[in-house]
């Protein structure tokens, strides 16, 4: 108590001073080369005395949540600018003159109004921020299908033991990690998610036997003024027994950690099995190992009517198939109530892929009757080892799950239960393995045959492509300090410039975990600054090469102000939706908001995202709007890559996988050959 006294004699802990100096070090100092923020330089402590635990961390895993700070609302006025800035490449010079007037007759008029009341409500709801509620709703209410809408994936890369890639030894480490993983965090003992600013200070048992210490009230502005920084885990607690519900016009979460069980899904059958004991303990490895042994030897047919269709359905549809199905026999409620709260769905797949396009094919996907799209979680194990994730979206964002993502790949590797040289325990895993069968009338398999014929034709739609350039990679570019991340979204702005002579509406994902139930911002990538390098990177523009390198860093530094706007919530686009929202409850839409252009960017032609980690090999997801592209994109040392879907209404994505690869080598030509310019002082 004595250094907590002392601590708070010291200095000035109240919260305004606190997040004074929390926004003002945030802002200088998070990293921002990439719109992802990474959990690098957590060090793992060597495990407890308990087998079940991944570790057992110093400062207890939700100890900075209740201090978190909350996510500002920009000023009404910023957010105006902003948006036009972002208007502006997108428009002529008439239609932007058209927007900017409605633009200011908002900013004047109904603007003013309804960003008080949405302030006031803010104030009003101070457990967590002002856009959650109308974020959760825009996905729970949309009635389209998850699959392709929303569901991403991410697949693992290859165990660093080449022994362990078989099917049934991944399987086995996979469900045994994963649940080390949930006992961690439910113990409280799992590192919290901090972003260390100087890992030499604060990632240590000093530091973090100190930040223990504090009070829950203070722990986050203790921990930030050492610029460490935590990030907001109130979703961690969907990663596991957990599920979203088809609900008529909007949907819901049915979660209950006290379920043993685990999902898994082999030829369209469904199994489950306990994963802990009575005493709440990991089985033993070799019981496991039965227990999934059993599952992929078992030679029961595929269903003729597969369930796992129902999952890709219309969600009232869908909704409407349950109750009825439910309301069929009590062993189908239990059944589907076994679904919803088993800890995580194993897909044992009989495919083996081997190229990107396959694997994103069958990770984004697959064939629809070895899934069930609503859980939070489906990890995916093929029959050569490759194994993916892939998730339902509505409960949180990729902060989670690459958490979750890393943690699992990590205790494979470097713990793992099972190897080759692993005996099944000698017990009867039929006993323990429970065979889930739906009772189903004739209604049911024509609405099953049904959603098999609309999830064909939805799927079959998609196109992909992927690219790796080899030419260089992060450590090149921060070399010339070009931002690796602007350089890549450079290139998506002058590929797409190259193939339709226009520059597209464009969305960046960032995130906002460093405020209270942060989830993301929009960090708009087209910007004036990379319509004018699109065009000076076009063939006979006359552009010269020292030119365009003045015209690279202007855009690498356009796109580090952009990014720490919406790493802070300084982006528009959640504010405007906010407003939006709250003026479609209580009152008229302004006109602003009914101006072509504003629908105009929210059509997003270029959907992007990376996550960047040493355990992802690929991930990926679907266009946003038939005409788009869905771009997934990677950075590594030494290499650049990008994996793009598209539909037949869009432009053709091996066209346009093939400007962005002719600019990543355009790009290179112009900075090794020339010099950067001068620093301004």
């Amino acid at each position: 108590m004595a250094g907590i006294c002392k601590f708070r004699s010291t200095i000035d802990i109240s919260k305004k001073h606190c997040r004074h100096v929390f926004l003002k070090r945030l802002k200088m100092h998070l990293p921002l080369a990439s719109c992802v923020m990474e959990s690098h330089g957590v060090r793992y402590l060597s495990s407890g005395p308990d087998p079940d635990f991944l570790h057992e961390s110093i400062i207890p895993t939700m100890h900075f949540q209740r201090s978190l700070p909350r996510l500002p609302i920009p000023k009404l006025v910023d957010t105006c600018r902003r948006y036009l800035a972002s208007q502006k490449p997108l428009l002529t010079e008439d239609q932007f003159a058209h927007t900017k007037a409605m633009v200011e007759s908002f900013r004047h008029n109904e603007g003013p109004d309804l960003d008080m009341l949405l302030r006031i409500e803010d104030k009003q709801n101070k457990h967590t921020n002002y856009i959650s509620g109308a974020w959760f709703d825009m996905y729970l209410k949309d009635r389209q299908s998850i699959v392709l809408n929303y569901n991403p994936f991410i697949t693992y890369n290859n165990d660093p033991r080449p022994e362990n890639m078989d099917q049934l030894i991944r399987a086995t480490n996979m469900v045994i990690s994963a649940a080390r993983l949930m006992k961690t965090m439910r113990a409280n003992v799992l590192e919290p998610e901090l972003f260390h600013l100087n890992p030499k200070k604060t990632d240590t048992d000093s530091f973090k036997r100190m930040a223990s210490r504090m009070p829950e009230s203070i722990a986050s502005y203790y921990a930030i003024l050492n610029k460490a920084f935590p990030l907001d885990m109130s979703q961690y607690f969907r990663l596991f027994n957990s599920s979203r519900v088809p609900l008529y016009g909007r949907d819901d979460f049915a979660t209950d950690p006290t379920a043993k069980q685990v999902l898994a899904i082999r030829n369209g059958n469904f199994y489950t099995f306990d994963i802990l004991d009575k005493d709440g303990n990991i089985l033993p490895p070799s019981v496991i190992h039965a227990n999934i042994s059993y599952i992929l030897q078992d030679g029961a047919p595929p269903p003729e009517h597969p369930l796992g269709f129902l999952t890709s359905e219309n969600r009232n549809t869908w909704a409407r198939l349950r109750q009825h199905m439910a309301g069929l026999s009590a062993s189908n409620a239990e059944s589907l109530r076994r679904i919803d709260t088993a800890m995580l769905c194993l897909c044992l797949d009989d495919v083996s892929p081997d190229t990107p396009e396959s694997m994103t094919r069958h990770m984004l996907h697959g064939n629809g009757s070895n899934r069930w799209y609503d859980k939070s979680i489906q990890v995916i194990l093929c029959k050569n080892g490759m194994m993916g994730v892939n998730f339902e979206h509505a409960w949180g964002d990729g902060v989670a799950v690459l958490r979750f993502f890393n943690e699992v790949y990590k205790d494979n590797s470097e713990k793992p239960a099972v190897g080759p040289d692993s005996q099944p325990a000698n017990v009867d895993a039929a006993e323990n393995v429970q065979s889930i069968r739906f009772d189903l009338d004739v209604a049911m398999k024509d609405s099953i045959q049904k959603a098999r014929d609309g999830f064909h034709a939805m799927t079959s739609r998609l196109g992909v492509c992927a690219k790796q350039n080899f030419l260089f990679g992060r450590d090149y570019l921060k070399s010339t300090e070009i931002s690796p991340d602007s350089l890549m979204q450079l290139s998506f702005q002058i590929g797409f410039y190259t193939l339709t002579g226009q520059t597209a509406p464009t969305y960046e994902s960032c995130s906002t975990a460093a405020f209270k139930h942060g989830r993301t911002e929009t960090l708009r990538p087209a910007t004036m600054e990379t319509k004018q390098c699109a065009m000076a990177f076009q063939k006979d523009s006359g552009v010269s090469a020292q030119e365009k390198r003045a015209l690279l860093k202007a855009c690498s530094d356009k796109h580090y102000g952009l990014t720490k706007e919406a790493l802070m919530g300084k982006g528009w686009d959640r504010h405007l939706f906010g407003l939006r929202k709250l003026a479609e409850r209580d009152f008229a839409l302004p006109e602003m908001f009914t101006d072509p252009a504003y629908a105009n960017i929210n059509h997003i032609i270029l959907s992007t995202s990376t996550l960047a980690s040493p355990a992802v090999l690929i991930g990926g997801f679907a266009p946003v709007t038939p005409n788009g592209f869905g771009i997934g994109y990677g950075m590594n040392s030494n290499n650049l890559g990008v994996n793009i879907t598209s539909y037949p209404e869009s432009h053709s994505v091996d066209d346009f996988v093939e400007c962005i690869n002719r600019s990543w080598e355009d790009m290179y030509e112009v900075l090794s050959t020339t010099t950067a310019p001068p620093k301004k002082k």
